[in-house]
């Protein structure tokens, strides 16, 4: 049975009507897609390799394929751009073996080196990749992307020289291969041993100021770094020459083609997940041709894209919406059923179910809280909305690099002032759970450790125990949240709970969707939103992400046990033992409270009765390749067990 929103909602507001209205006048006389969703926010990029927004993984996934993709209801890896692989009996080496008939959109083949090229290119520290750790199990990945600090003597590397500051951006620049013979600091010392690693991990210091000594075949040459500006106008010191960077060479890193269509990866250590990894966009790969004669950002225009996944961009319109059509060089083009999907650039969660309502899209995958309680109430009658528990977790970040947060009093303050349940059964109500760990539950062998729970009393002593007495003193505090109607109610109602049970000060600050993702990156606020949904199925993919100076631990915050103990898991083969050393890796974080987790999400779609091959899982994954419109039936909607 379909349901008006006018006759269910009376709450909403004109505005709110008006609005929808707004988005079907302005597409005028554009025919319609086959599919349209609400995609949220304006897309950062469409570069698989510097993203990490879900946005984002939605179009990208439908623009770009892996070696492996993921099965749309069980998330298990199935093969994509590789039709097949093998792994040795240690777990080490996996062998792909690509598709003959895999293309790009241009036509033109998708070949092994167009993984090397895009791996490498993920790798490199100019990419400034916030994911790159997720390629870090391959062998001395990681080490590739430390570049020049990573390196010592002895090393195999490649000095990247400098290009035309004002050519196209993203093309590389000429590699000399040779062996790092020694660094040198700015007075000309020799760097070595433990001075060498303590000067690699101070931030503080200069690279530019290092001299890398590298015996090449033309003899021993000098190197030191400079960007490509500074190269074009200054000659370098006598006896040395520029370099852009100098990394350790890719040769060294586990990673080969053997031929066009075999790929071969080589593995620090058995990773039961990695068929996983290689389905997630990051690890997708980008035509080199296109990058390269486009250059950064230029290249993902919807002009210049090219792509390899089931479907490729037509147009896109700023503030509206991107049309994506079917790829007819993809490979399984026969079983993609959708002709055109329009993403809708749409923030606001009232707007969308408003969009939903009245016909004009097909999916949304939030529902504001209020009208939320009135849809489930009216199931099983309702049968397009079913929420389920997802792998993924709602946190604050707590900027430690600022007083007060630099004291775990003040942090642990703040956790327990909360009332988690207030905000689960009054504000959220899609049966949402609180919870008091970063890693959701219900993984297979883990349980996650507890940060203390609400106490307010003890709240209160802790922040006078830190020389806030009821509050005094405190400075003012601002919470950061991207714009979204449900996120500013959470900070709303957080700033509410505080200033009652704390006597301190709490003003909210909304910022869109890449400004915000800079703010967080440049350590610009106090407390800030985050939402993170696991990459697999796995603590590993919550816990590894709060490493010191890891790219997605916005918080300022280390600790060298912990960062220990995820690097031991790493190396573990036991699953008992690795698991139990990611526990005590979390009951380090939930003791020095860097983070508030607040909740664990359930997922909100509401799709259209006749469209098929849309599945509640655990990641809320659904690719639109796999989707179709079953043009016979409306009801009943099997939703409910997934849509077959």
């Amino acid at each position: 049975m379909r349901l008006e929103g006018r006759s269910l909602f009376p709450w909403i507001a004109g505005a709110a009507i008006l609005c929808s209205i707004g988005w079907a006048l302005d597409r005028g006389q554009l025919p319609p897609a086959d599919f349209t969703f609400v995609n949220g926010t304006e897309v950062k990029s469409l570069d698989p390799a510097i993203v990490t927004g879900q946005p984002e993984n939605r179009m990208i996934n439908a623009l770009f394929e892996g070696l492996t993709r993921w099965n749309p209801e069980t998330l298990d890896p199935e093969p994509g751009v590789a039709e097949r692989w093998d792994v040795s009996d240690d777990l080490l080496t996996y062998t792909f073996h690509l598709r003959q008939d895999a293309k790009w959109s241009d036509g033109s083949p998708v070949t092994a080196h167009d993984f090397i090229y895009s791996m490498r290119r993920f790798l490199d520290p100019r990419t400034a990749a916030e994911y790159s750790y997720q390629a870090w199990y391959v062998k001395n990945a990681k080490k590739y992307s430390g570049g020049g600090r990573a390196v010592r003597p002895g090393d195999n590397v490649e000095v990247e020289l400098n290009v035309d500051p004002n050519g196209v951006n993203s093309i590389r620049g000429a590699v000399i291969r040779g062996k790092l013979v020694r660094i040198e600091d700015k007075s000309g010392n020799e760097l070595a041993g433990d001075a060498l690693d303590t000067a690699a991990g101070d931030a503080s210091l200069n690279i530019e100021d290092w001299t890398f000594v590298v015996a090449t075949e033309a003899g021993e040459e000098r190197f030191r770094y400079a960007d490509d500006l500074s190269a074009s106008r200054n000659e370098p010191a006598a006896g040395e020459r520029h370099a852009r960077q100098i990394l350790l060479d890719l040769h060294d890193v586990g990673m080969r083609a053997i031929d066009d269509h075999t790929i071969e990866f080589t593995l620090e250590n058995p990773t039961p997940y990695f068929l996983n990894l290689l389905g997630f966009y990051p690890l997708f790969p980008v035509q080199q041709q296109c990058v390269e004669t486009f250059g950064s950002p230029q290249w993902t225009d919807v002009e210049n894209i090219v792509c390899n996944g089931p479907f490729k961009p037509e147009f896109r319109r700023l503030r509206d919406r991107t049309r994506v059509v079917k790829n007819e060089h993809y490979w399984d083009r026969d079983n993609v059923k959708l002709n055109s999907v329009d993403f809708l650039a749409v923030e606001s969660s009232t707007t969308a179910l408003n969009l939903y309502l009245t016909g004009e899209v097909d999916w949304i995958y939030d529902v504001p809280a209020a009208a939320l309680r009135t849809l489930l109430a009216e199931r099983p009658a309702r049968d397009d909305l079913n929420p389920k528990p997802m792998l993924n977790t709602y946190f604050y970040l707590l900027n430690v690099t600022r007083k007060p947060f630099d004291d775990v009093r003040v942090r642990k303050a703040l956790s327990m002032a909360m009332d988690r349940t207030e905000l689960t059964e009054r504000l959220l109500g899609a049966g949402e759970l609180p919870t008091y760990s970063l890693v959701p539950p219900g993984l297979p062998g883990y349980d996650p450790p507890q940060s203390p729970h609400e106490n307010v009393k003890e709240a209160q002593r802790l922040l006078a125990e830190a020389g806030y007495p009821e509050g005094r003193g405190f400075p003012t505090i601002e919470i950061l949240y991207n714009t979204h109607e449900g996120h500013q109610a959470i900070a709303q109602l957080i700033r509410k709970q505080w200033q009652n049970n704390l006597g301190i000060k709490v003003r909210t600050r909304n910022e869109e969707w890449a400004t915000f993702n800079s703010s967080q990156r440049q350590l610009n606020y106090d407390v800030s939103r985050r939402g993170w949904i696991g990459d697999y199925a796995d603590p590993n993919t919550f816990l590894d992400m709060f490493v010191t100076g890891g790219e997605n631990n916005c918080t300022g915050w280390g600790n060298a046990e912990y960062d220990k103990l995820i690097a031991a898991a790493a190396v573990e083969t036991d699953p008992a033992k690795r698991l139990d050393l990611l526990h005590q890796a979390e009951t380090i974080l939930m003791d020095e409270q860097p983070i508030i987790p607040f909740y664990n999400y359930v997922s909100k779609n509401m799709v259209k009765p006749n469209i098929r091959g849309f599945y509640n899982n655990i990641q809320d994954t659904h690719p639109l390749s796999a989707l179709w419109i079953d043009a016979e039936e409306e009801t009943p909607n099997p939703f409910m067990e997934g849509r077959k």
